[in-house]
């Protein structure tokens, strides 16, 4: 296990088995997770390996929120879990850190590219409403020191959804559906992470500083994680 601070108030715990960020005072986290997914105060965000691994033995036919609520009452860790799952190796974890101006930006990724789409791409799943069991590919947890306004933190989720997209161009990734270039995967999730100070930002957009660097960030770790995942492919 590996046990780093990341920032202040910011613990990061680090397993075969998962990614743990611990927010030693609660911050407000806008999530796509399954467990306690939109606008919430956490106390921790995590991302759990699923599908067949010995420790956690979750099966991606489980109700994702009930299969992440269980491994984390296993944990013991207490408090609002904003909670993810992936069936990509924790190994192709990156951490990307940028600073300007006295404002941080961390971006932790892992990757995988077992169900690559394209948005627009035909769905398997073909009535409204239902729900989809299988674990999450490409997951991204994108923290700063800086506090963000809810439409800056939305905005900072738009920023990277289209950073990922970016990456995966770059890197000539093909939808398993339509043969085009795949702006994701089925399953992916993103987390943005408000921190408290010293400045408000309000915008996140690719015109101003923080948007740059928040995407830039996302793309680096993206493709750091593929090209891991592409590489033990072999």
């Amino acid at each position: 296990m590996i046990r780093e601070n990341l920032a202040e108030h910011i613990v990061l715990e680090y397993t075969h088995a998962h990614v743990h960020i611990e927010f030693d005072v609660p911050h407000r986290v806008v999530s796509s997770a399954v467990l306690n997914g939109g606008f919430v105060e956490a106390n921790h965000i995590v991302n759990i390996k699923v599908e067949g691994h010995s420790d956690t033995k979750q099966k991606i036919h489980d109700l994702p929120e009930d299969a992440l609520a269980d491994y984390c009452l296993k944990q013991d860790w207490q408090g609002k879990i904003v909670g993810m799952m992936t069936a990509a190796s924790m190994d192709s974890l990156q951490i990307v850190r940028t600073a300007e101006q006295g404002i941080e930006i961390i971006v932790l990724v892992t990757s995988g590219l077992s169900n690559p789409r394209r948005a627009g791409d035909r769905a398997e799943y073909r009535e409204i409403g239902n729900s989809v069991t299988h674990a999450g590919t490409i997951n991204i947890i994108c923290l700063t020191t800086a506090t963000l306004t809810e439409a800056a933190m939305i905005e900072a989720v738009s920023v990277a959804a289209e950073a990922k997209s970016a990456a995966l161009q770059n890197l000539g990734v093909l939808s398993s559906v339509s043969n085009e270039l795949a702006t994701g995967t089925g399953t992916d999730a993103i987390a943005i992470g408000s921190g408290f100070g010293p400045k408000e930002v309000r915008y996140c957009g690719k015109h101003v500083l923080f948007g740059e660097m928040l995407a830039r960030s996302v793309i680096e770790g993206i493709t750091s994680s593929i090209r891991w995942e592409l590489g033990n492919e072999r």
